[in-house]
């Protein structure tokens, strides 16, 4: 099972650690285990804890696509759209854009290869928790399996293998909650959601990465719009997810 995006896992991380009073450090080790080296400005989840704020929340862009994201400069925006991921704080304002890159090189033939993510932090406005509050696990489940059946029957229609034949095999354990490392305490209708999202994001990215050249240019590019379509569904059931996760660690609504 493939990792969820660097910005859920620490929005859950960090915000379970400051429901909690759990080490800040160590919430950021949990949150990313995967990754060699983490730099940037980290600081600013210290500054943010100590200026009273109890939730870090999580939006996933796209070119395009700004949705879920807390107003700010051209340059912000431009980063978290091309990183596809960030986090931001609600009451003070504030976010931070990871940037993900490789290091190292051949050693003695074998690859010597690690991973870091650099954070960059960005002014933004303020967002108003009522947003947030509002969101309900249940609702965004019922619209991401509509969501998936309308595309798998289009993809269908379309012939092909619409995704890798292992995909039902990973839905199935999705819907049983999957193992993703996750924060304990988390809502269990919020975590499941968070876990299906996370599926079939990761099955439409064997898709399209698969591809499918038995199909004609037009068919391939019909099935295309449709992944896409269905990942950016994904990406907003998981971002709002993990927010309504957030709200209940916080405590700003009951499980």
């Amino acid at each position: 099972m493939t990792e969820l995006p660097a910005s859920v896992r620490l929005s859950l991380w960090i915000t379970h650690a400051w429901a909690t009073g759990a080490p800040q450090d160590a919430a950021v080790r949990r949150a990313l285990p995967d990754i060699d080296h983490v730099d940037g400005d980290l600081d600013r989840l210290t500054v943010w804890r100590e200026l009273g704020e109890q939730a870090l929340l999580v939006s996933l862009p796209a070119p395009g696509d700004l949705a879920g994201l807390p107003r700010a400069s051209a340059d912000a925006l431009g980063a978290a759209a091309a990183g596809g991921e960030a986090v931001f704080v609600p009451a003070l304002g504030g976010m931070l854009v990871p940037s993900i890159s490789s290091f190292g090189n051949d050693v003695r033939g074998g690859l010597d290869v690690g991973t870091r993510v650099d954070w960059t932090a960005y002014d933004s406005e303020p967002v108003p928790r009522h947003r947030v509050e509002a969101l309900e696990a249940s609702q965004l489940e019922r619209h991401l399996r509509e969501e998936l059946r309308v595309a798998t029957e289009h993809l269908d229609a379309l012939g092909g293998q619409p995704f890798a034949a292992s995909a039902a095999r990973e839905l199935a354990d999705a819907a049983l909650g999957g193992r993703w490392g996750l924060p304990s305490g988390l809502p269990g209708r919020a975590a499941q959601v968070i876990a299906l999202a996370g599926t079939v994001g990761h099955v439409v990215d064997v898709a399209l990465a698969a591809g499918d050249g038995a199909l004609n240019a037009a068919t391939a590019a019909s099935r295309h719009s449709l992944l896409m379509r269905l990942q950016r569904a994904a990406d907003h059931a998981l971002a709002d997810a993990t927010n309504a996760a957030c709200a209940v660690l916080a405590g700003w609504r009951p499980a």
